[in-house]
This record gives structure tokens, sequence and C-alpha cells, in this order.
């Protein structure tokens, strides 16, 4: 998951000398806030404008929203800041497609997200994203407005509390942190607290909400605080805990290593650790986008939509199984499998309700997982120089050995078959493509058969997180976070190109933030993997012996709907059709392309984990 990086390459402002605060709240029938692309002095600046000046102090570059009355005064502020060369705002299509930008924006870069949005549906419109970004460990800061404070209780247009719909605990709920500024004494007390819940561990959202008009009162907009370096990570680990653990690689000759979504940053301390002592690699969903294909130890995903290869590797009983980064949950666990969680498993996290999912493990190391590992290597090098003499059997997994069916991922049959589609992208698009895959069938095909050969992992983004080339939703997976995330990840590094695998079902919810691709000019391949159906729904329904109700979608061209919207596509048939696609030229055009993958329909997508949680596998 993202790593919060703060950059510190900005002049931070000098401390006001004036108290906060002593200007009056302004009236109900105060003039309306024009939106002034000049910079606020400091006899016009607003609550709004210091709110601004610190996301500019952190290294925020833009703001996914959509605009509305209750939070104008913080895009007037925002336009002030664009005019200047600082914040720019990014117009999405629906609220929750704002916090999927927000959490693909944060997961390429590893800075915070920032989403907006105005009061009453605007809010409530935004709690999807929230969650699913909170679930899966993504900074963001939900920024929402909210009625004048004068008409609270008066049941004005769109209020949050006082009797009418309580927005702000609804976001409580599913955020780190949700509180409203009442008080311009509060703003960077409450921002403070907000910037330390998304971006600490555990990380996610956390929300503010900010009443129109104490958005607008005059206020000092220079930053009292530099809050860059109170947001930095610390790079702690458990002494303790990383000398037993050397103790125990010591004594252990097969050793299994888990890799989760949490290793972006030590990845490659990970990996220098498994080679010392010659472990096997496997991975879980969310993780497999860290590991080269291709690497000699590398054995597959374990969990969901998984390999038979990773699941042999636990049922060989190896002496350890080093589990880094990952929450333990339904998919990555392979439904909490006794072959992992067992008196073998040491779980290895910053995060203490990780940790709380392994209480069978023999050892828990609490700390931050680049600085554990390196430390290990360090005592490693130093007690047997000579290096470990590993696991006999440990030999190379070839990536064919690890499919379900390896037929049909080269097959040349009519529809395409997903296994196939999955293999044409890999080839077809090399590194740094990024891929993100939607919820439902869409992530199952991906997680089981897409590919890269030849990845070398060479690019890195600005922090020090290696690139993850897959992107999915595992504890909370809403359809459609596909499409919004894909914008936010290549608005995040326009130079490399985003493909976003989605179904028909899921466009058909989310499907018009293609057109803020268009708009930013940003590269993203829309693949749509069109069968006429809520495949996940059809196929379960299938596999329980259920009655086949409610999965039909009517037949859509995709393509047609794409260039209604002055958006070019292509639809695909057959895996020839590829050959007719120019992509190179594809992935050098600003903006975005969609192919209209029409896929075999009745091909079973590896759900069967799925169904046994659920109680309906037969």
């Amino acid at each position: 998951m993202s790593e919060a990086r703060i950059p510190t390459n900005k002049r931070v402002r000098s401390a006001p000398s004036v108290t906060r605060g002593s200007a009056p709240i302004a009236g109900s029938h105060s003039a309306p806030c024009v939106a002034d692309t000049a910079p606020a002095s400091a006899a016009t600046a607003q609550v709004a404008d210091l709110l601004v000046a610190y996301l500019e102090q952190i290294g925020v570059e833009y703001v996914f929203g959509v605009p509305g009355g209750a939070i104008e005064p913080f895009y007037n502020a925002l336009a002030r800041s664009a005019s200047r060369g600082g914040l720019r705002h990014v117009l999405a299509r629906h609220e929750s497609g704002a916090a999927f930008m927000a959490d693909g924006y944060a997961r390429e870069t590893g800075r915070l997200g920032v989403c907006c949005a105005t009061s009453g549906p605007g809010t409530t419109n935004l709690i999807t994203g929230a969650a699913c970004a909170t679930e899966n460990r993504v900074p963001v800061l939900a920024i929402t407005g909210q009625s004048a404070m004068h008409s609270f209780g008066k049941r004005a247009l769109q209020e949050s509390g006082g009797g009418a719909t309580d927005t702000l605990g609804m976001l409580a709920h599913c955020t780190r942190y949700s509180s409203l500024v009442t008080h311009p004494d509060q703003v960077e007390s409450k921002l403070v607290n907000a910037l330390v819940s998304a971006c600490q561990t555990p990380q996610g959202v956390a929300h503010l909400a900010f009443p129109v008009d104490l958005l607008r009162r005059p206020i000092d907009a220079r930053p009292a605080y530099d809050l860059r370096a109170l947001l930095q990570r610390p790079s702690l680990a458990d002494e303790g805990a990383v000398q037993a653990l050397c103790a125990e690689l010591g004594k252990a000759r097969r050793l299994a290593f888990l890799v989760g979504s949490g290793c972006g940053e030590a990845i490659d301390a990970i990996l220098e650790l498994a080679r010392m002592v010659r472990a096997r690699l496997i991975a879980t969903p969310d993780g497999k986008g860290y590991i080269d294909p291709r690497h000699p130890a590398y054995h597959g995903v374990f969990g969901f939509a998984g390999h038979r290869t990773a699941s042999a590797v636990l049922r060989e009983e190896p002496d350890l199984i080093l589990a880094f980064g990952t929450s333990l949950g339904e998919w990555t666990s392979g439904c909490w499998c006794g072959t992992l969680l067992n008196g073998r498993l040491v779980h290895i996290d910053v995060a203490e309700d990780h940790l709380m999912r392994s209480p069978m493990a023999r050892l828990h190391v609490r700390g931050r997982i680049r600085t554990v590992c390196e430390r290990i290597i360090e005592l490693l090098r130093s007690e047997r120089p000579a290096g470990f003499c590993g696991d006999p059997k440990a030999e190379a997994c070839l990536p064919e050995d690890r499919l379900l069916e390896p037929a049909k991922f080269l097959s040349d049959a009519v529809p395409i078959k997903p296994q196939r589609l999955m293999r044409e992208l890999g080839r077809r698009f090399p590194a740094p493509v990024r891929f993100l895959a939607d919820a439902g069938n869409s992530a199952a095909w991906a997680i089981h058969y897409l590919d890269v050969p030849d990845r070398r992992f060479a690019d890195r983004p600005r922090s020090a997180k290696r690139r993850n080339w897959l992107n999915v939703t595992m504890d909370f997976a809403p359809m459609g976070w596909a499409i919004g995330a894909a914008v936010g990840m290549a608005r995040g590094d326009a130079a490399s190109p985003v493909v976003c695998l989605t179904g028909d079902g899921s466009f058909l919810m989310n499907g018009q933030e293609i057109t803020v691709a268009a708009q930013e000019c940003l590269t993203v391949v829309f693949v749509i993997l069109n069968d006429g159906a809520l495949g996940m729904v059809k196929h379960g329904q299938r596999l329980a012996g259920a009655e086949p109700v409610a999965f039909r979608l009517p037949e859509v061209d995709f393509v047609r709907f794409a260039e209604s919207m002055g958006i070019p596509g292509c639809v695909i048939r057959s895996p020839a059709d590829f050959d007719a696609l120019d992509m190179e030229a594809i992935l050098r055009r600003p903006g975005p392309f969609v192919l209209d993958v029409r896929i075999d329909g009745e091909e079973v997508p590896p759900i069967g984990m799925r169904l046994k949680m659920l109680g309906t596998a037969k």
C-alpha cells in the first residue's frame, strides 16, 4: 500500500504574529463570494486560503472533486492557488469518482490524495470511495462543505446535523478521523489531527467538514506550523523481535515468504533477504504486482483467484512462513487457511490491527517493514557471511506451471477467451504500464492469468516506493473503483500509461469518469470485459446451483459510447484483432482509448474460494 511521502523542498513562511479568529462570522445576508484568481492579500485572505496554504506546504498537487454552493469558497481559494502555480483542481463527474481518483493518485505517488465535495448528497456520494481507501490503507484527505452555521437546526438545504441527515456521522464510520470545523482557531489543530490520521499508521481517509460561512471568514492565511516533519513516517522496528526472528532463521532450512500489499517501499529488501535465505516467494492478490513474474523463486499468488503452485508451497510445510505487510483478511489468507495460519507463521507488519489477526503465529515483528528487513540482513551478514544452505528443493517455478487452464491461455477461439485476453494484455503493454483490475471477474482473471514478461522494475516514482504493476482492492472492493483510480494514477504520473480492466457492469456504473481522462489528456486504456452480464453474479449462481436471476445486462457498444464523448476506441472479438491495433501509437497518444472486448461469457473465472466462504460452493 502507498506510503505517505511528504516533500521537503518548499519554504514555510514564518508564523503570524496576529491572533486568529478576530473577525465576526459572516451573516446570512453577506455578499456571495466571487471567484478571484489573484493571490489573496493579508486583508482579503479567508479560512479557505489557510487550508489551501497547508495543502501546498505538504506537497499536494491536485484536488479531485465536484463543486457546489457550500464549498464555493474553497474552490475560490483553489483558483487563486492555481493562478500562482499551486494546487490544481481536477473535475470528477461524480463524487465517488473523485474519491477513487484521490485513491489512485496516492497509490501512484506515495503522496496524500485529496478529494472534496459539497454538502448533503455531495458528501454522501464520497462514502463508498472513502470506505474503500480506508479499508485498503490509502492516505486520503476528504474536504466537504456544510450549510452556514447560523442555519444549523433550521432544515437548511442539504444541512447535516440538527435533526437532519448526519453526513458527519456517516463518514465517521468509514474514516480514520471525521470532524466539523466550527471556528477559525480550530482549523490548524483539526487539520493536523486529520493529516496525521490519514498519513500515519494505519493509513486511511481523514474527513474535515467546513460550514460555508466559516470558509469565508477573514484570517491570516500564512501557516503557523511546518507539518512536513510531523508527517514523516518513523523508521522503527522491535529490536527484540528482530533478534528472535534471526535466531529462528538460523534454524530453518525451508522458508516461504508471503508478500502483501504493504511491501511497496520494502520489496527490494524482502527480495534480498529471500535470496540470502533461499526462500520461496508467494504473494497475496494485492501484492502480486511487486514481484517480477519471472523471478526464479516466485511461485504465484496465494488467496483469491490464486495459483495451485503457491498453495503447494504452504502444503509442503516449510519450517517458517514469513508474511510481510498483509491484513490476513478473507482474500489474502485463502479464507483463513490453516496451511498459512499456524505455529510456523511469522507476521511482520507496521499495523497493529493486522498483527491481531494472527494470534496463532510463532512470532510477531512490529515495525516498518523495510527497516525490519534491512536490520535482519545486517545481522545475518555479520553472523553468517557465507550465507544459508537453503532448501535443496527450491527449484524455479515457470509462469505457465501456475495456470489453472493453460490451454485457454493460448486459445485462438472466438469470442476471445478471458484467459487469452490476459495474455495479450501482458504481452502488448510493456513496462512502465500499470494495470488496475476492477472488482468482480476482472480482478479474478487478472490475479490468476495476467502476466508481464521480462518486466525488470527499473522505473520508480519520485518516492522510494516501487510501483505496483497490478493494483486491485481487497478488503473493500467497490465496482467501478478502477475507472476513477486509473484516472488518478495517470494524473500522478502522466508520462506512464495506465491500463484499466473493468467489466461492462462496472463501466455502466462509473464509465462517465473516462471523460475526465479526456479532459486532462491522460493516457489511460480502458479495457472493458463485455459479456452482457454481471459476470461474478452469473457464475456464482451457476456454481452454487442458485436461481439464475438479476445478472443480465443489455448489449452495449462501448466504442460508440466513447466516440459520443470524443474518445476513440476499438471492438476486440478475437486475438487476431489485436494485430490491427498500433499499440505504440495508442500509448503515445495524450488521451484515453477504449477497448470493447467481447469475451466468452461462458468461461468460469477462478472464484471458487469466494463461494466457499459464502457457503455456496458445490
